[in-house]
């Protein structure tokens, strides 16, 4: 029996033929894999340019609304003063000292701009303080010196609060030497040779930039304020530390009474204010003490889905004109889950 010349699987024409096989085996995968991978890139992109539209149209849309929620407010503080035609007192029982609790948006609107099923339902909170009833950090300097009875009130003020009087000491010289560096170097177009800008805070929490550590600016937030000139202090709306520290002999047990006291009626004048607070009263000063305010802090709260907003503002009323100074928005904020 004769054996075969050559066995099938050992022939170099059938291993060439199975190795060009295999090659094309694998690039044909390499391929399909190469093609996925681009399909899966692509998608990627435009998934990410999706998102990216959504989240930029989210913003515009916030702040559009937070814009509109503004305007509310200033609407409020002008009909309050037109309606008091400026003779009328501030105080906390005014439609501008209520609360806004978080409310669906779709509540204030008309019928016929009611949301549609699907849409993301939007939720409004915010406030309005007077920002008077707060103890100005400007008032510490006076023609460009350290006024002493201010830095005497705002002394009785740390003590009360267990801060240091020497954080106290270096505020009150920062902010001299940034006035005086204002006065020196206005920022203006016209000067040839501007020097350095001062540094001059807007808002409380800035106080570390005037030497304040962050620990006394947290306990001071609530008492303090930074506004842009020298203002009274609004005794309808101040606070029983806030009392007790411009009103020289009124410790704060006497302040705390006051202001259950002012609760049953606001003072409608500083006349009113000194009968009520007795011999306290008897060092009131139109310049240190008022029942009146100018300044207001606006903070407004946005909720859309999971996604919140805020933003704070201060505005001036000037008779029934109210403009803004200043506004600043917070980052946006992400909640683990939607509140209900």
């Amino acid at each position: 029996m004769m054996r075969p010349l050559f066995h099938p699987l050992t022939h170099p024409r059938l291993r060439t033929q199975q190795r060009q096989r295999g090659a094309a085996l694998l690039t044909a995968m390499l391929t399909v894999a190469l093609v996925a991978t681009l399909a899966s890139a692509a998608l990627w992109q435009q998934w990410r340019q999706v998102e990216i539209e959504i989240a930029e149209r989210g913003r515009s849309q916030t702040a559009w609304m937070m814009t509109g929620a503004l305007d509310w407010t200033r609407l409020i503080l002008r009909e309050d003063a037109i309606s008091a035609q400026g003779a009328a007192a501030d105080h906390l029982g005014e439609p501008w000292a209520l609360p806004v609790q978080e409310s669906k948006l779709s509540t204030f609107l008309s019928q016929d701009q009611q949301w549609r099923e699907g849409d993301a339902e939007v939720f409004l909170s915010g406030q309005i303080t007077d920002a008077q009833s707060r103890m100005n950090v400007m008032n510490l300097v006076e023609d460009g010196q350290i006024s002493a009875p201010a830095l005497a009130r705002f002394a009785g003020l740390f003590e009360r609060l267990g801060l240091p009087l020497g954080e106290l000491q270096r505020l009150a010289q920062q902010l001299q030497a940034s006035l005086q560096a204002s006065r020196a170097n206005p920022s203006s177009s016209s000067s040839p040779s501007p020097g350095p800008a001062a540094l001059m805070p807007q808002q409380t929490a800035q106080l570390v930039w005037l030497g304040l550590s962050p620990g006394t600016v947290a306990a001071l937030q609530p008492h303090i304020t930074v506004l842009p000139e020298a203002t009274p202090v609004n005794l309808n709306t101040a606070s029983a530390e806030v009392l007790s520290a411009v009103l020289p002999g009124l410790d704060l047990a006497s302040a705390r009474q006051a202001v259950t006291l002012r609760q049953r009626g606001h003072w409608a004048s500083l006349n009113a204010a000194q009968e009520a607070l007795g011999a306290s009263g008897r060092l009131l000063d139109e310049k240190q003490h008022s029942v009146q305010s100018r300044y207001f802090e606006v903070q407004g709260r946005m909720r859309i889905d999971n996604v919140v907003q805020q933003e704070t503002a201060l505005v001036r009323r000037d008779g029934g004109q109210v403009r803004m100074l200043w506004r600043v928005r917070s980052p946006q904020l992400r909640l683990d889950a939607p509140l209900q």
